[in-house]
Formats: structure tokens, sequence, C-alpha cells
């Protein structure tokens, strides 16, 4: 026979039919599982704000590079150097600038895991949902590699960008 004492799923969901000091510990444990989440989507949202300026500089800069490489083409200029430079150093910055927030992304995103799996053995926490990879990191890899690629047509003069 079914011991009738223990909660059923349900409750076990629900801090219904409970003693204050459970429901209590319940929506605790409730609160702190979607601060995890929000603190998440908020590290996705640094994330995207470091995307947005890494996609700007090497956006500007790869374009900088392009117009007076195709004015010297033209022979409107004679020499397009320092442009150029200008151009390049935009592209590294915006590169530099994404490695590093995707290095903080991963950190930050491995150490908020890490105390979510303490706080669940614990009891703490429910930690019933895992955390899914994040779209707006694919993104970031994703622009790392055009940009590399940008880079390379710009020093080398190959690849698809040339």
């Amino acid at each position: 026979m079914a011991d009738d004492t223990s909660p059923t799923p349900s409750q076990k969901l629900h801090p219904v039919n409970r003693t204050p000091e459970e429901a209590s510990t319940e929506l605790s444990s409730r609160r702190t599982g979607m601060s995890f989440q929000r603190t998440r989507m908020s590290a996705d949202r640094t994330l995207m704000s470091v995307i947005r300026t890494a996609l700007s500089l090497i956006g500007f800069g790869f374009t900088i590079f392009q117009v007076f490489q195709k004015m010297r083409d033209a022979d409107l200029l004679k020499s397009s150097h320092a442009p150029r430079l200008f151009g390049e150093a935009l592209v590294w910055l915006g590169l530099a600038m994404l490695v590093l927030g995707i290095v903080y992304h991963i950190a930050f995103m491995r150490g908020l895991r890490k105390e979510r799996e303490q706080l669940h053995a614990l009891g703490l926490v429910h930690a019933e949902s895992h955390f899914p990879v994040s779209m707006t990191f694919i993104v970031a890899i994703l622009l790392l590699a055009v940009g590399i690629l940008a880079m390379f047509s710009i020093t080398f003069g190959v690849g698809p960008f040339h």
C-alpha cells in the first residue's frame, strides 16, 4: 500500500497544502532558480553589446580599407597606406574585443553553472531546467569567423572579401 503522506508530483511543484515553512522554502527556491535565469539572460545581453560594438569596428574598418584600396586601384590616390593601416587597426580592435567578450562570457557562464550545481546539491534550488547553449554565443563565434576572414582578406589579399 502506498504511503498517503508522501507528496504527489503536483504537490512537489506547488506550495499548496504545505506548512508555511515548507511553502516559504519552496517559493524561495523558485525565486533563486529564476534569478539564475535572469543572470544568464543578463550575460547574453552583455555579450550582445560586445557583438554590436565589435561588428561596428570590424565593418567600419573593413569599409575604410576597401574604399581607400579602390581609390588607389582607380589611380585617384598615390598612396593609401595610412588609411589602410587605420582600417586594419579597427578590424584588429574589433576582433580583439570580440575574443575578450567571448572568453569573459564562457568564464562567467561556467561560474554560474558551477554555483547553480552547488546550490542544487544542497537542495536550495530545483535546477530542473538546463542552461541551453546561447544563440548569442553562437552568433559571436560566427562573427569572429567572418572577422578573421575579413582580416585575411585585408592582410593577404585573398579570401571571399577580396
